[in-house]
């Protein structure tokens, strides 16, 4: 390493934020750290504090900034096979190998650290500061504060420690972050109230499925920053960090016209279609159609030249395609023209935050308009143990709502035929608009009946009529008028009405 590249300092704007390499971050955080502070990055061990550091300090690089690796806990090897699992080369970086000796951490040891002009520093602390004198770096990482800890001996020494490692790089142009594995008791407080901000990660371990990581931001001085939790998940080359959606940030014009499904009764029993930019609850027992209207609505939004995403819980993409093209709906020459995206998701591996995600990139990547969640059962199951996702579901429909996308949520109801149908999950209050079908029996036939019982937005009939599905795709038939106790299951026939059957409509 030549001697200008360790005297020399690249030019940086004085108040460009600290990009931290991890985009759903640095919109966390405003741009990223505030520029020559210190910060401390706690969590437990394998919540992915090593490869939010690495990603930091190699971002750092690529704007032409020095970056240091003091590892006090792991080797070098160690931290080489952390990079080398995400593709990454660690050249760029000063990696600085310090363990701490046996004699150090007997209870004799004197190590005492305050500013450097006051007293003679520790060996370990020493040795990195010299480091630090001799590289000039702009990013430092130190890993990890639990050696320190135990040089320190008590918590007055640690607490000087820190304040003393604060002061030293202070004023030598320098981001520092401390990452703490929690090894203590107790929660840290004495390094939070120095450090500038501080970053909590977690990792959660539901009783069946993959582990769920997320990051809450705890104090960040001087800044403004995106509270509460935030899911992550660690892939190779990083971090993909979920920024929790607030729908307050997302409003946008557009034009409040009727969404139509192609069906023309199915339409009139909407009163003209669906509103642009609300939301529709499709209820109903188990194969009575629902899924069938839902995924007629993407047709026919993509027959207009609109993009449509559904997002699969429940059916895996080949039941719904060869299901799609027995009633005629040529699903598939849609997906392979870009205009439907059919997401399956799997239960047992997605988060609550990754799953909006998808959603929103659908809709700010890709234009989508139109947005089906099939079903809501499956994704309440999918994330069972997770709490408020009532609320994450209604924020998500007014974030949808804002940006002028229609929204159908599927919900299959408990029981096929009579008054007791339940919901697991009652949202119909969120929806603007809800669909009901039903089974019911007709002269020893089980036939379904499709109704709308809720539209915020407009009016809508009142009546029932008779839903049908077959090879020539969906028929709404005329108002089941001679027929009372449709919803019951099992109705009578009125003849008085002046009306006929279902069978001859």
């Amino acid at each position: 390493m030549d001697r200008e590249r360790l005297t020399s300092k690249p030019e940086l704007p004085g108040n460009a934020p600290s990009a931290t390499g991890t985009a759903g971050l640095d919109q966390i955080l405003g741009g990223g750290f505030t520029r020559n502070r210190l910060y401390l990055i706690e969590g437990d061990p394998g919540a992915g504090k090593t490869t939010l550091a690495l990603c930091y300090l190699l971002q750092g690089a690529k704007q032409g900034e020095r970056g240091m690796y003091v590892t006090l806990s792991e080797t070098r090897e160690e931290i080489n096979a952390v990079a080398e699992s995400h593709g990454w080369s660690l050249d760029p970086i000063h990696v600085v190998e310090l363990v701490a000796s046996e004699e150090n951490l007997t209870p004799d040891s004197q190590y005492t650290m305050y500013h450097p002009s006051e007293t003679e520093l520790g060996e370990t602390t020493r040795a990195v500061l010299e480091q630090v004198e001799r590289f000039k770096p702009t990013r430092v990482v130190f890993d990890s504060l639990s050696e320190l800890r135990l040089l320190a001996q008590n918590p007055l020494r640690y607490r000087r420690q820190i304040l003393a490692l604060k002061q030293f790089f202070a004023g030598r142009n320098c981001t520092v972050l401390l990452l703490d594995d929690r090894t203590s008791e107790e929660s840290d407080l004495q390094v939070r109230s120095i450090a500038h901000g501080v970053l909590t990660l977690e990792q959660l371990s539901p009783e069946y499925g993959a582990e769920r990581r997320r990051l809450r931001v705890v104090k960040m001085r001087g800044k403004a920053y995106k509270g509460g939790y935030h899911d992550f998940t660690i892939v190779r080359g990083g971090l993909d960090v979920f920024p929790r959606l607030v729908a307050a940030d997302h409003h946008q014009a557009f034009a409040r016209d009727q969404v139509t499904s192609g069906v023309g009764p199915l339409d009139r029993l909407l009163g003209g279609g669906l509103d642009r930019g609300t939301s529709t609850l499709i209820m109903g027992p188990a194969g009575s159609g629902k899924s069938s209207v839902a995924v007629q609505y993407a047709c026919a939004a993509a027959a207009r030249g609109e993009r449509a995403a559904l997002f699969a819980f429940d059916e895996s993409r080949g039941t719904l395609l060869t299901r799609s093209a027995a009633m005629g709906m040529d699903l598939q020459s849609q997906i392979d023209a870009g205009r439907i995206v059919v997401q399956q998701i799997d239960p047992a591996e997605l988060s609550p935050g990754e799953f909006v995600h998808a959603v929103r990139r659908q809709v700010e990547t890709c234009d989508c308009r139109l947005v089906i969640i099939d079903s809501l059962n499956g994704y309440m199951n999918a994330m069972p143990e997770e709490k408020f996702l009532s609320i994450q579901l209604h924020e998500l429909l007014t974030y949808l709502g804002q940006k002028g996308v229609t929204t159908i949520l599927v919900v299959a109801q408990h029981g096929l035929v009579g008054g007791t149908m339940q919901s697991p999950v009652d949202v119909s209050y969120l929806a603007d608009s809800v669909i009901l079908t039903r089974y019911f029996e007709y002269k020893g036939r089980v036939k379904k009946a499709i109704s709308v019982v809720k539209k915020r937005s407009g009016s809508h009939e009142e009546t029932i009529r008779e839903l049908r599905l077959d090879t020539g795709g969906i028929r709404v038939g005329e108002p089941l008028e001679a027929l009372h106790g449709v919803l019951t299951g099992v109705p009578r026939f009125d003849r008085d009405a002046g009306a006929q059957g279902p069978e001859r409509q």
